[in-house]
């Protein structure tokens, strides 16, 4: 019976000595097994690590003070033992090995048949059982880069940049326990769904690939609950999916350096978002929902934003309106549960992108747009200037669901003029 964890061995002699354990345990192999040249009994419990690799053996038969388990589901428990009087301290284990392996210590403290115990052998731990698992690689050339030999399983930050990598290895994306990942500066054009299945990413780092796009199955993925900072500067994208903004939990976002002609439609929904820069794009104006964003610092340098003008509409307004406009509009004002159980997708698709009037009802496909002046500092306490004016103002679409709205915003509007 074998178990990796961390151990720290701590005396309880040591007290009285005025001294204290380190609190801090290291990585080793536990073995259960039977002494050499015993016949009866002798079970001992043979703790190796990297320092010790031939091991210490402790008495198990009749020696077991106390067992604590209260933590065991965490993968941490304690076996103190009367001679010597130490304290066996467990942790960083599998809880469902350490169960088994304390189960199998009790038995043998208890005089079990050794016949009907899961001994191993005690022999000393190789080098790789007792190394303290790897969650760190950094990688900087294609020269460095694994072709043959495999990922430590254990690893939490990888990075391989100026690889020359076209495709994201399969082997990257068996590394469930990864939270931040770096393929900057490599060649990649697509991003493959499976980086979805990596539950705990919480950094994503693509600057400077060739990607094009960014696919609406990772916004649908478990990244929605884990990750936080996306950087995709410097590729190749025109446009993010309406998915994008599935991605709640995002805090940084990076879209600088690509060819983007607009920003997510529902942007204002990313409420963890604090840092965006999205400069050296072509955007021309930024959607409604901009305004909703409460960020600490944001960076739209370098766009070639439209002169606004709210005198020049561009009126998609349908008088009537038709049956399916007022339906959908009524659907979404009155919050009416609906879901592709209960409607064709393409009109579920049409709802979730409902604009919002100025008087805070919905229009769909019948509306009045305009583009008015928004200054960013609504929106964030931090503004890199838009240009090399000094400027911190930006065009944002706002929409009307009717003409009486268009035309008290006009009359505000022209007051403000007037007064200025």
């Amino acid at each position: 019976m074998r178990l990796q964890c961390d151990v720290e061995v701590v005396s309880r002699l040591l007290p009285t000595c005025g001294l204290r354990g380190r609190g801090r345990g290291t990585r080793a192999l536990l073995s259960l097994g039977r002494q050499p040249g015993r016949a009866r009994g002798g079970v001992c419990l043979m703790v190796c690590t990297a320092r010790d690799r031939a091991g210490v053996r402790y008495q198990v038969q009749d020696n077991v003070e106390r067992f604590f388990t209260r933590f065991v589901e965490e993968g941490k428990a304690t076996v103190r033992l009367k001679e010597p009087a130490v304290d066996v301290c467990l942790s960083k284990a599998n809880a469902s090995n350490l169960k088994t392996f304390l189960s199998a210590v009790r038995l043998a403290h208890q005089g079990s048949d050794v016949a009907a115990l899961p001994l191993s052998a005690l022999v000393p731990a190789k080098t790789s059982e007792v190394e303290k698992p790897k969650t760190k690689m950094i990688i900087t050339s294609k020269r460095d880069y694994p072709l043959t030999k495999g990922f430590p399983y254990s690893l939490e930050h990888l990075q391989a940049s100026y690889c020359r990598l076209a495709r994201i290895d399969t082997r990257v994306l068996c590394l469930k326990k990864l939270r931040k990942l770096d393929l900057s500066h490599n060649h990649i054009k697509q991003l493959p769904a499976t980086i979805g299945d990596l539950l705990f990413l919480q950094e994503l780092n693509l600057h400077d690939n060739h990607l094009e796009s960014f696919s609406s199955a990772l916004c649908s993925s478990t990244l929605q609950k884990s990750l936080q900072c996306l950087d995709l500067s410097q590729n190749k994208i025109k446009a993010l999916p309406i998915q994008f903004c599935q991605l709640r939990e995002l805090v940084n976002l990076k879209l600088d350096d690509n060819e983007l002609i607009r920003l997510p439609f529902k942007i204002g929904q990313l409420d963890h978002l604090r840092f965006l820069s999205a400069a050296r794009n072509k955007l021309p104006f930024l959607p409604s929902d901009f305004r909703k964003l409460c960020l600490e610092n944001l960076d739209l340098f370098g766009n070639p934003f439209e002169q606004p003008n709210p005198l020049l509409p561009n009126i998609q307004l349908k008088i009537p309106l038709t049956l399916l406009e007022c339906a959908a509009r009524a659907t979404v004002n009155y919050r009416i549960p609906y879901g592709r159980q209960l409607l064709p997708s393409h009109l579920c698709e049409d709802l979730e992108v409902a604009k919002t009037c100025q008087c805070g009802s919905a229009c769909l496909s019948s509306f009045i747009q305009i583009t008015v002046t928004m200054n960013l500092h609504h929106v964030a306490h931090t503004v890199v200037l838009v240009d090399n004016m000094g400027g911190t103002e930006a065009p944002i679409i706002c929409y009307f669901c009717s003409l009486g709205c268009y035309s008290q915003f006009l009359d505000r509007y022209l007051q403000s003029s007037a007064d200025h």
